[in-house]
């Protein structure tokens, strides 16, 4: 009986020991670590298991025996999802054989960057997916296809409603790229040639994306007192959205100038009132006072431009035309914020860097608006123009349904140092969001809002974009004098399964991908 009784004994603890969890192997563990997963909820201590390009394994820490190849201890540091941009400019850097790896938002967090925006998307999203796998790239990337591209294709610069013809062609674009993978259609109502697109043209074509569940993304009509106002413009893109049947997403919402200034809190009723009604609009946002644009872009009547750069150059030395483009250029001056507002960042023209355009007239001896001109028949010039009021950038930077972006452009700081001056300045040292906030806007909430598939969380079966950084280090170090300079803090930076930044250093490797929107 007593063996019987030990037999049975042995029995129970083999059949237990049968049932603990054998182990898992993987290519990389990361332990020890505070996790943010992307969800909006607070962070967990979780061991993930990484093989190949995938999560295999997230649990918490030290439930599971887990053998690694390489074991990453995170202790002290913050890991979450790569951050996800939606709105930036770097297509052309990642086509470079210098700049592809994209090194200035992968050590700011980021692991995939969103192109074509402002109305600028390729049509041949395929291809251009293909061809920069095929070259390889240091972050992930997704296409808009771009209405102003589209239109270009057909009509050119004319500042005239297309035919029917010509729409239905610019229809059949749009929906060929939405059918390779487009994230969406994206606008820029405010350039030319968008500018001279009516409502319902928009309408018509935000509409053939919506079978595929695409997004409708604007750099909107007016984001001050240019044209239809800042609230007009919201109004439109609701509009687009509800005539369409498609989401709407407002890019790097502002109220942008003097006239605006306060109107931030008519915009935010307007949108969640339209979220009551059953649209879904949401919008992104850079944490910087200053945008970034050209002198073209900030204080050239669109009508100067019509036809392109060669008849934009012959209008400003038409002198039966200058007088009155000379007043509305004034005009455009002060609604952001007057000479001293705008600071030149260089460009293919003009070389000057960290003079505003009241010092270069002053350098030069003329009036400031004598001096944009010249500077623009040179080739022209990026600016940076403080032109946002703190009060605005905090009311749309605390709704749940602003994501973190940043529009990064040659010459000013965001493209450099977006997602680390949000965390430090907005959070750290200004508490306008929390940490769960911050990682949740740059991460679930942007991948879920834009259709990509399986990224933006720390889940298993994921892809395994992870970002690793110390709470203490991670800070900008670009700002309008030196733009460039790379943001620091993030210790590990993991892309597709590749480390891209290995205990603090970048690592040159080459893992990004071409994304499409997720297709279920």
């Amino acid at each position: 009986m007593k063996f019987i009784k030990i037999l049975a004994l042995v029995l129970f603890i083999t059949g237990c020991a049968e049932k603990e969890p054998a182990g898992v192997s993987a290519e990389i563990l990361i332990t020890g670590g505070t996790v943010y997963d992307g969800h909006d909820s607070p962070a967990r201590m979780l061991d993930i298991a990484i093989t190949d390009d995938q999560i295999t394994y997230v649990g918490p820490k030290g439930q599971t025996a887990i053998n690694a190849d390489r074991i990453i201890d995170a202790a002290g540091l913050i890991v979450a999802p790569g951050f996800i941009d939606p709105h930036t400019h770097s297509l052309e850097d990642l086509r470079s054989p210098d700049r592809k790896l994209n090194a200035n938002y992968l050590t700011q967090g980021v692991t995939t960057v969103f192109n074509g925006n402002d109305g600028g998307g390729p049509s041949n999203i395929r291809e251009a997916l293909d061809q920069l796998e095929e070259d390889g790239i240091g972050s992930n990337t997704a296409l808009f296809v771009g209405h102003g591209t589209v239109r270009r294709s057909v009509m050119q610069m004319r500042d005239e409603e297309p035919t029917y013809g010509e729409l239905e062609i610019m229809k059949s674009q749009v929906r060929k790229a939405m059918q390779e993978g487009a994230l969406g259609l994206s606008t820029g109502l405010y350039y030319a040639p968008g500018s001279y697109s009516q409502t319902e043209e928009v309408i018509e074509l935000a509409s053939e994306i919506a079978p595929f569940g695409g997004i409708y993304e604007s750099h909107i009509r007016d984001e001050s007192t240019y044209n239809i106002g800042l609230l007009g413009a919201i109004k439109e893109v609701i509009d687009i959205a509800r005539g369409a049947g498609v989401k709407g997403h407002v890019g790097h919402i502002k109220a942008l100038g003097v006239d605006v200034w306060g109107q931030s809190a008519q915009a935010i009723q307007m949108i969640e009132a339209a979220q009551a009604e059953g649209l879904k609009i949401t919008a992104d946002q850079y944490p910087w006072l200053a945008t970034g644009t050209s002198v073209v872009g900030a204080l050239l009547p669109r009508y100067v431009q019509a036809g392109g750069v060669e008849a934009m150059n012959a209008r400003l030395q038409d002198p039966d035309l200058l007088p009155q483009i000379k007043e509305d250029m004034a005009e455009n001056m002060r609604k952001r914020g007057g000479k001293d507002a705008l600071l030149l960042s260089g460009g293919d023209g003009n070389m000057v860097v960290g003079r505003t355009l009241g010092e270069e007239a002053e350098a030069r001896g003329k009036d400031p608006i004598d001096t944009a001109i010249e500077i623009i028949l040179e080739g022209g010039s990026n600016i940076a123009n403080f032109a946002i009021n703190e009060d605005d950038l905090r009311a749309f930077m605390q709704k749940p349904w602003v994501m973190t972006s940043s529009d990064g452009s040659t010459g000013h700081p965001r493209k450099y140092a977006t997602f680390p001056t949000k965390y430090r300045k907005y959070l750290v040292e200004k508490e306008y969001i929390t940490l769960q906030d911050f990682v949740h806007r740059s991460t679930g909430l942007t991948a879920d809002n834009f259709k990509l598939c399986d990224r933006g969380y720390i889940e298993a079966d994921k892809f395994a974009d992870i970002v690793i950084f110390d709470p203490d280090e991670f800070a900008p170090k670009a700002d309008f004098v030196n733009p460039t300079e790379l943001s620091v803090g993030v210790k590990y930076l993991i892309v597709n399964g590749g480390l891209a930044i290995d205990n603090g250093e970048l690592t040159g490797a080459l893992y990004g991908r071409g994304l499409t929107r997720c297709l279920r």
